[in-house]
């Protein structure tokens, strides 16, 4: 077996992804028990592994293991007539969930690059004018974790928030798609770029996963533009600017 180095991935469905990409293997139907086994050598083989990233690739593999398991076992038949739940599902939905958030985060990276490459002298001096001083100021190539990290702290948040509340809370549902929409007037109304913290203030946990969900959609359709740098665990949003070129496509 080739060796893996775990410290070239940045988690354990990082890892999982390798292997499903290497195999050429359809994420909808994983050969469980060849990418389990694949998986577990890799972590058996992991030297010199702080405790806090050991014990998330250790709890991917008891997942692994436990699926491997129940593949193995009949399953029952379903009411209904529907079709078992196949033990794979919720996997499946996590590493789904986890190449959105990782693709998202290549586009704002090569956006990045892009506007990077575009600005003059004059025009970098402008931005950072208009953004503040310069030591404030901090742009880098965004990963899946720093989007990730500001979610999580959006969520923290609002679980504190909650946990002051001594009235009951009605439970709301909110649909990605509205949020899209909610976004695009919010921020066209705006007259600076908007921060996902002030966005999710005083929220509920399912508005910040939505609105989340959503930011990254229209990020991945250039609809939106980020600023990473402005806040720890924070990013600033606005409407970017459409070229010249952008203008000419849309008059067309």
């Amino acid at each position: 077996m080739h060796r893996v180095h775990l410290r070239d991935f940045e988690g354990p469905l990082d890892l999982l992804l390798f292997f499903i990409r290497r195999d050429e293997v359809d994420v909808y139907d994983i050969p469980i028990a060849r990418i389990a086994d694949e998986y577990l050598e890799a972590v058996r083989l992991m030297q010199r592994l702080d405790l806090d990233e050991a014990a998330e690739f250790i709890y991917t593999a008891a997942l692994l293991i436990q699926i491997k398991a129940r593949m193995l076992l009949p399953r029952p038949p379903a009411e209904d007539g529907e079709e078992p739940e196949d033990p794979r599902a919720e996997l499946v939905q996590r590493l789904l969930e986890y190449i959105q958030y990782r693709e998202a985060g290549e586009q704002i990276g090569e956006q990045f690059e892009e506007r990077q490459r575009r600005f003059t002298r004059g025009a970098a001096n402008d931005e950072r004018a208009r953004l503040g001083p310069a030591e404030d100021e901090v742009t880098y190539r965004a990963s899946v974790f720093d989007l990730l990290s500001a979610l999580g702290a959006a969520l923290e948040r609002t679980v504190q928030a909650s946990a002051v509340i001594h009235h009951d809370v009605v439970r709301e549902t909110v649909h990605v798609d509205e949020q899209k929409d909610w976004l695009i007037a919010r921020l066209t109304d705006a007259s600076e770029p908007v921060t996902f913290r002030a966005l999710a203030e005083s929220r509920t946990k399912e508005w910040v996963i939505a609105t989340f969900l959503a930011v990254l959609d229209l990020l991945r359709h250039q609809r939106l533009a980020l600023r990473l740098g402005i806040e720890p665990e924070d990013f600033a949003l606005e409407i970017p600017t459409a070229t010249p070129h952008e203008h000419a496509a849309l008059a067309a």
